[in-house]
């Protein structure tokens, strides 16, 4: 399913929805876009659309932010089958760097591996435009159902 084939917000699983509704701040900064959701593979593609903001003093975008691109896109992939007022906090991170990267249009692929009662394993990779594996990265997820506030009585 790909926003830009023109899918209606509907059609998404809830976690990509609320990503219509509100995108986070962070993902914002980065300049994440929705490309493709597939709930029953478990697997996201997600575009950045990476600015010189987001770059070090030599002109590659700084590792820091590479890793939270690879966060955006594993999370989004370990939340596919959550219901709406779940989520899937990042338990564990780890990133590799393989090559530089540059701003520009950078592609974001994330699978989960591996899906308990409580726990995923999940994994991501970003590209650039030309298909150059950029970084890759392994990730632990925990499933939580958020409470709702109470509303305390009027005085």
């Amino acid at each position: 399913m790909s926003k830009e084939a023109g899918a209606s917000e509907g059609n998404w699983p809830p976690n990509i929805q609320a990503v219509f509704k509100r995108m986070a701040p962070a993902s914002r900064y980065l300049g994440l876009e929705i490309v493709a959701a597939d709930a029953q593979a478990r697997t996201v593609e997600v575009a950045f659309n990476a600015g010189p903001e987001l770059c070090n003093m030599w002109g590659g975008i700084q590792g820091g932010m590479i890793a939270a691109m690879l966060d955006d896109v594993m999370s989004l992939s370990a939340g596919l089958d959550l219901e709406w007022g779940q989520i899937c906090p990042t338990l564990e991170l780890k990133v590799s760097m393989l090559t530089p990267a540059r701003p520009g249009r950078i592609i974001g692929r994330g699978r989960v591996i591996k899906r308990g009662k409580s726990v995923g394993f999940v994994e991501g990779e970003l590209l650039d435009g030309e298909g150059h594996l950029l970084a890759t990265a392994s990730s632990t997820a925990t499933f939580v159902t958020l409470k709702r506030k109470e509303k305390t009585p009027a005085a």
